[in-house]
């Protein structure tokens, strides 16, 4: 097959957006944001994220048209700014919060199925992870045949995902009542939810997560039939999930109170159209999130396999991991993910605690990635890179780089100080096929500056290893 009819279009690329972004959380997000919030913080906290995230979507449309030879996307731009080692760090954090990712997709999956189908429980026992292991290999086959075709199957699942949330708001919209929406409209009749501040920054934590994902488009820079397709599906796929996410979560607030919403099992929006349709409604929300479910196994599956395969292209991954099949798929890149996923699913029949607070950890660490991205950003508009004539264009990208850098640090750093040291425990390893894929180009391993934050990272390694022991961390 040639390599151009592997070449993805725009529709597949906004697929591969939304698809990334729209998995499991979407379907909790009426209790997830209910727990922490009432519907004032919940507005407040909408409208910081909204901006937030989309100063991201902008530095990334912005850096897939000023920089379009950085063609493998988040991880290209860390490399770019701050070295080979920070280039490999983000491209490593991102694929290791990418398959854990996968392993809580398939746990959700059969937990939904478990609803049907009791054998699958909370989508850990025997059965449910030897369903979810037969699963998992026919999506790694379906992925073996070509990118383009798995892409295309993408755009499939996503349409189908998208019908019954649509649908959803119709009927929340029909149903929605403003006495219910405004009653204890700042959330002070309970007092676990704390200050409106207290209760904006813990639902805004909350909204990162179901945002992971607003990158797809720029992994597959090198695969886009159009390289200005990157950044139009990075910004369509934002607005079109901020619109889903924003009327299903205040839709919701208008149909039950915080305190009933905050008491639903999730999916919360099957309990939600429940409340107002019956028992169809929780068996059509039910549905719709296992083709959600199916879809982003489909979209992070083809991610995993490229963020490897990208950094192997360029010699900061090692070079088995750059070999490609006879239809341009990494096949190596995605045995190791696949065969990592496995081995974690496996763990969850033993400890499923454990599972939870890896999965915990890992999403955070594709903020690193974030942080990075914006930071390059920042340097690539202060030197006025590509910006030539173009002054008040340069001013403009500046200053959203600006807020998207404050924006990322701020969530490093409210994921705090023991998931930064655990992160470390992940990171250090990653070091010994840095320094594989250094020696085959016959480089030294570090410079002197990367020698000192590895050092960094291998001393917050070593007080988490010791953290895990003593006991004052804890997985």
């Amino acid at each position: 097959m040639s390599q151009s009819a592997q070449k993805l279009r725009l529709s597949a690329l906004v697929a591969l957006v939304v698809g990334s972004m729209i998995g499991g959380g979407i379907f909790s997000l009426p209790q997830n944001m209910a727990a922490s919030a009432g519907a004032g913080a919940v507005l407040i906290g909408w409208a910081i994220t909204g901006v937030g995230m989309l100063t991201l979507a902008l530095v990334f449309q912005t850096l897939a048209n000023r920089k379009p030879e950085l063609d493998t996307g988040v991880y290209a731009y860390a490399k770019a700014g701050f070295g080979d080692y920070m280039g490999f760090s983000s491209a490593w954090g991102y694929w290791i919060s990418a398959w854990i990712g996968n392993v809580s997709y398939m746990v959700l999956l059969f937990s939904t199925l478990g609803l049907f189908f009791p054998a699958f429980g909370e989508g850990n026992t025997g059965l449910a992870i030897a369903c979810a292991s037969v699963l998992l290999w026919a999506i790694h086959f379906l992925v073996l045949r070509g990118i383009r075709e798995a892409a295309f199957l993408n755009l499939i699942t996503t349409i189908a995902k998208v019908v019954p949330l649509v649908l959803f708001i119709v009927l929340a919209a029909l149903a929605f009542r403003f006495d219910i929406f405004v009653a204890d409209f700042w959330g002070k009749g309970n007092l676990e939810l704390g200050s409106v501040m207290n209760q904006v920054r813990g639902m805004m934590l909350v909204t990162v997560w179901v945002f992971i994902g607003i990158e797809g488009a720029n992994i597959y820079s090198a695969r886009a039939q159009d390289r200005r397709d990157i950044g139009k599906a990075t910004v369509i796929g934002f607005y079109g999930v901020l619109l889903l996410l924003v009327l299903v979560n205040v839709l919701s607030m208008g149909i039950m109170s915080q305190p009933e919403l905050a008491a639903l099992k999730n999916p919360s929006m099957a309990g939600v159209l429940e409340h107002v349709v019956g028992r169809w409604g929780a068996l059509l929300v039910s549905v719709g999130l296992i083709v959600s479910l199916l879809g982003g196994l489909l979209a992070w599956t083809l991610l995993c396999a490229e963020i490897l395969f990208a950094g192997a292209r360029d010699h900061t991954m090692p070079a088995f991991l750059r070999k490609e099949n006879a239809r341009q798929v990494p096949s190596n890149a995605l045995w190791l993910s696949n065969g990592l996923i496995q081995l974690m699913l496996v763990i969850t029949l033993f400890n499923d605690a454990t599972y939870l607070k890896l999965l915990y950890l890992a999403t955070s660490m594709i903020l690193v990635p974030y942080f990075w991205s914006a930071a390059y950003a920042v340097l690539v508009s202060w030197r006025g890179e590509s910006y030539e004539n173009e002054p008040g264009e340069r001013r403009k990208d500046l200053l959203i780089a600006l807020v998207a850098l404050l924006y990322a640090a701020w969530l490093l750093y409210a994921g705090g100080v023991q998931y930064l040291l655990l992160s470390a425990l992940l990171y250090a390893p990653g070091a010994l096929l840095f320094a594989r894929a250094r020696r085959e180009c016959g480089q030294p391993v570090f410079t002197l500056l990367e020698k000192l934050i590895f050092a960094g990272v291998l001393i917050g390694a070593l007080i988490a290893a010791y953290g895990l022991y003593d006991g004052f961390l804890t997985l």
